[in-house]
């Protein structure tokens, strides 16, 4: 008895187990959740660490399907309660800038919950929003660290090199020592109207974070990214070999991550299988699907811009409206927005949805033939999977990088000209068709599509790069306990 005790108890210390802290919003929960569930297939116990409450109920959703997907015995979730947080003390009225730094404030919480694990941490992986006030923690339970990094290794080379723009300008603000250009050696210069807008805007909360957190990048462990060699070879080798910033960790392409099966049951059954009825009766690469994301609101301004674009494009369309900020239910009709002769029209042509899709689903479709997204990182990877065209218009964040990575390797267009699209001129509905048809028309990116396509499944396949390096990293923790 003693005998297999002893056994068991070997076994347990053997096993890889991690903890993951995500933060708010889906674009930051899916991927740290993904990432989880890749090394849950290959065997590791994850603790997933949950701040409390959430800012939408559909990141509560995806939370509680993703626990109830795996057992017990592998993956436990725990509760962060976090500290109240007084808004009129933050420089934001985001929800979700207000919930990143409520769990910034509230990580003093973690080390009881982090050192009573059983069996002991392996390595703690969480969001890249909590890098500078989780160091002191994760520096005293010694155990190694790293993040998910939640946007492209073209947007991870410029928050990593903005350290050193920093060091050349001692005490001076972003939008004073960043020129015209970013120049990072190994990638294309980044353009100032590409960054950030926030982070241009003094004393802002996202220029205080990133301030904070990239001089920290070297102090980590590692760095996950949701990327692959063949979409962006450039950006990862000048990150792993140096050239960004010396003394920066391995970073480890783990994409193309894509929706997980405990994913699916997120999205609304009626809404979803009336919207893939109708796609089942169209043509092949005839429909293109619209959609500005799970956090983006369209301005109301911008609104028929869009309708009149989309009627005058010639094509059938799927249309996924959000007029508010958070979830996707909406309590304005469009019809008050649009007015009953647009609506109409608007509604002969197409499908307008205010509700939850299954955005991979839809996505996947062969009647889908063209994109027409804000540029979010999940959303580009997500129609590369597909081999699906994109045209990408940037709305806010780290979305103009993102859209030159597509660009650049000829799987989608970008439509500089509109600025952002939720900050500037309103784009009129001519300018719109002509963009769609050039992305629905042009055979060279249909082409360039499928090839991104058939790489990121080799990718993705097994033998293919993730898997090669998901073991390659439980290796590298088994040997360190074993040591």
């Amino acid at each position: 008895m003693a005998m297999n005790e002893a056994k068991l108890l070997s076994s347990e210390a053997m096993v890889v187990h991690l903890a993951f802290l995500p933060s708010a919003g889906l674009g930051h929960l899916n991927p740290c959740l993904r990432t989880a569930e890749l090394f849950l297939r290959h065997g590791c116990r994850v603790t997933l660490i949950t701040p409390k409450p959430t800012v939408s109920t559909a990141e509560s959703n995806l939370i509680a399907l993703f626990c109830s997907a795996f057992p017990s015995h592998q993956l436990t979730q725990l509760d962060l309660n976090l500290s109240p947080l007084d808004p009129t003390q933050v420089n934001t009225t985001d929800p979700f800038w207000l919930q990143f730094e409520a769990i910034r404030r509230s990580v003093h919480l973690l080390p009881p919950i982090l050192s009573s694990l059983s069996p002991p941490l392996s390595a703690f992986i969480h969001d890249v929003t909590l890098i500078s006030p989780l160091l002191p923690v994760t520096g005293t339970l010694c155990f190694p660290t790293y993040i998910c990094f939640t946007s492209s290794a073209r947007m991870l080379a410029f928050f990593a090199h903005l350290s050193v723009l920093a060091a050349r300008s001692p005490g001076a603000k972003p939008c004073s020592f960043i020129g015209d250009a970013v120049e990072i050696p190994g990638i294309a210069p980044i353009a100032r109207s590409s960054v950030p807008p926030l982070l241009l805007e003094p004393d802002s909360l996202f220029e205080r974070i990133f301030m904070e957190d990239s001089p920290n990048l070297t102090k980590l462990s590692g760095i996950f990214i949701n990327s692959f060699e063949e979409l962006e070879e450039d950006a990862l080798a000048a990150l792993n070999d140096g050239r960004v910033v010396p003394g920066l960790p391995p970073v480890v392409a783990l994409g193309p991550s894509v929706p997980c099966k405990f994913e699916k049951a997120s999205s609304s059954k009626n809404c979803s299988g009336s919207i893939m009825k109708w796609l089942d009766e169209q043509s092949a690469e005839s429909v293109v699907y619209v959609c500005f994301g799970n956090k983006t609101e369209t301005r109301k301004e911008q609104i028929k811009g869009i309708a009149n674009g989309l009627i005058e494009c010639g094509y059938k369309f799927l249309w996924v409206v959000k007029l508010k900020k958070v979830d996707k239910e909406e309590e304005e009709e469009l019809e008050g927005v649009l007015g009953n002769e647009l609506m109409r029209k608007v509604e002969e042509k197409g499908i307008v949805v205010k509700t939850w899709v299954d955005q991979m689903e839809i996505v996947g479709h062969p009647a889908v033939g063209g994109f027409v997204t804000h540029g979010g990182w999940n959303s580009l990877v997500e129609a590369v999977w597909h081999g699906v065209p994109i045209l990408s218009w940037p709305h806010n964040g780290d979305q103009k990088i993102c859209s030159e990575v597509v660009q650049m390797c000829g799987v989608g267009i970008w439509a500089e000209e509109w600025g952002w699209g939720s900050l500037e001129t309103v784009v009129n509905g001519e300018e719109i068709a002509k963009a769609i048809k050039e992305m629905m028309s042009n055979v060279s990116l249909r082409i360039k599509a499928k090839e991104m396509k058939d790489a990121a499944r080799k990718a993705a396949g097994i033998g293919g790069s993730c898997e090669v390096k998901i073991k390659r990293q439980i290796e590298e923790w088994t040997v360190e306990e074993g040591s």
